[in-house]
Parts: structure tokens; sequence; C-alpha cells
């Protein structure tokens, strides 16, 4: 089974939510989650059922204890201070501290190949259509913490994305196409850089390589060992590598990267 997750409190997730029912035929369930209707469709063999919930996506950490899917999408918005229109995916999980929702230094399972595919579709989407938003993957971040498969795709920054329905569409399209067969991926872990890593994206949207879990340089300072290696861990797929953003780690970090790499068996290149 798979799993897409919108909330009510949340515009954007809800203009996916609802761009998905209309193209792809997910058909109304009399059953009800979270008093809200339930929605459901077959696609390549897979059953697939739409939720929607009455609390905010990062304090769903109770879906823990309710379901295990192959895959749990979940269709959000996404906020920046700085309001650059943005359309992005990331594993959702807390390399350090839970600020916002899930649990300390516990990061979700990610699913890297799906979330390069749902990359992949939201680039050549924005490419055909004209829309005027980056493309990015996120690092690993906020709520919940999760034993399933888990990722985000996002519409953001401001309230004027959340509301564009042409941008929630193509959401919608790479939410689907996270789902659809793939090629085989080399799989890697990132580190270093910043919250949004453009040298990341550009490698995956150009070349064979897929990321999953990614670990800017603001939370190095709280990462070590044992971390990485419960990146390396909780992917769904073989991690082949690591790639380092050499640039965006401060020089006191490294070493501890490197031995850290060394001692799982990881090896690792410098961009």
């Amino acid at each position: 089974m798979i799993l897409f997750v919108a909330s009510t409190k949340d515009v954007a997730g809800m203009n996916i939510a609802e761009k998905l029912i209309d193209h792809y035929s997910f058909e109304k369930q009399s059953e009800k989650f979270h008093k809200n209707p339930v929605y459901s469709k077959t696609f390549e063999n897979k059953e697939i059922n739409l939720l929607f919930i009455n609390a905010e996506i990062v304090d769903t950490q109770f879906f823990g204890g309710l379901f295990t899917p192959q895959l749990l999408v979940f269709l959000s918005r996404h906020s920046s201070a700085m309001g650059i229109p943005t359309l992005s995916v990331h594993t959702p999980g807390n390399l350090s501290e839970a600020k916002f929702g899930g649990k300390p230094r516990k990061v979700s399972i990610s699913p890297a190949g799906a979330m390069k595919s749902a990359l992949l579709e939201m680039a050549k989407l924005r490419d055909e259509r004209g829309l005027d938003y980056e493309v990015s993957y996120e690092c690993t971040h906020h709520g919940p913490s999760l034993d399933v498969p888990t990722m985000f795709v996002e519409l953001g920054s401001s309230p004027k994305q959340w509301k564009d329905t042409g941008a929630a569409e193509v959401v919608a399209h790479a939410a689907m196409a996270a789902l659809s067969k793939r090629s085989s991926y080399s799989v890697a872990l990132g580190i270093g850089g910043p919250h949004y890593n453009k040298k990341f994206t550009k490698i995956a949207l150009s070349t064979q390589r897929a990321f999953s879990h990614i670990i800017p340089k603001y939370v190095l300072p709280e990462v070590d060992a044992e971390v990485i290696k419960q990146c390396v861990e909780r992917t769904l797929e073989t991690v082949d590598s690591a790639v380092l953003d050499w640039k965006g780690i401060k020089g006191a970090y490294k070493p501890k990267i490197i031995a850290a790499l060394e001692e799982l068996g990881v090896p690792s290149e410098r961009v």
C-alpha cells in the first residue's frame, strides 16, 4: 500500500491533493480518517490511499503506530523567509534536536529513488510549462521520524505559491512519478552546504545518482558518527557513496566526517 497524506490546515497540500483526485481518478470511499473522506485508486498494481488529517504535517509521529506502507508521501506547503517560488523534495526526520515534530536524532527511512523520480518530474514539467520556480532537494529536517520510507513533496515558499493551482498540479504529478518503476540509480548521502543544495540537485538532475539523506552545514556541529551511520542504514536502497560539498563544510568537521564514512565503508567524493 502507498499513502498520500495532506493536512486540512495546509492550503498548498489541499491544492496538491485536489489535483491528484482530478487527474488520477481517485475515488471517494465510505470510510473516513480524522473525520475526513478517504480516497483510493490502483496504480501499477499498487493500492494508493489518500488521507486528510486535521493536524499539521510535522505533528504526524502518531502515524508510526497506525500504518506500514511501502511508501508514505506527504503533500505539503513549503515556507521560507526569502519567499522564493520553490518545488522541493526531502526526507523528514531530525539530525539533532526535535524542534518541529518527530524524535530527537532520529530520521525517517529515505526513499532515494522515489525522491529523485519526483524531482525529475518537477524539473521536466517546470520547464515544459514555463513556471518561474526553483526545483530543489531540501536537507533532512523536521518531523515525523518514521520507520517506513517517507518523503515530502512541497510547494512554496509563500501564500502566493501555496494558492498557485498550476504549480500544485506539477507537484501532484511529481507525487505520482515517485511511484513509477525506476531505473537503477546510484544512491548517495549528501553532506555539507546549505539547506537547499544546488550542487546535489544539479547532480541528481543530470546523472544517474540519487540522494537520500542530506546533512547540511548548519547542523554539522551536532552530527556525530552515529547520526551518519543512521542516515546510511535508514536509506531504503543501498548507499553507494557520500558526496561532500567540500567548501560547505568547516575544516574542523571534515576529519570526523571522513573517519565516520571510512568506518562504514562508504566511499566519498568532493564537489
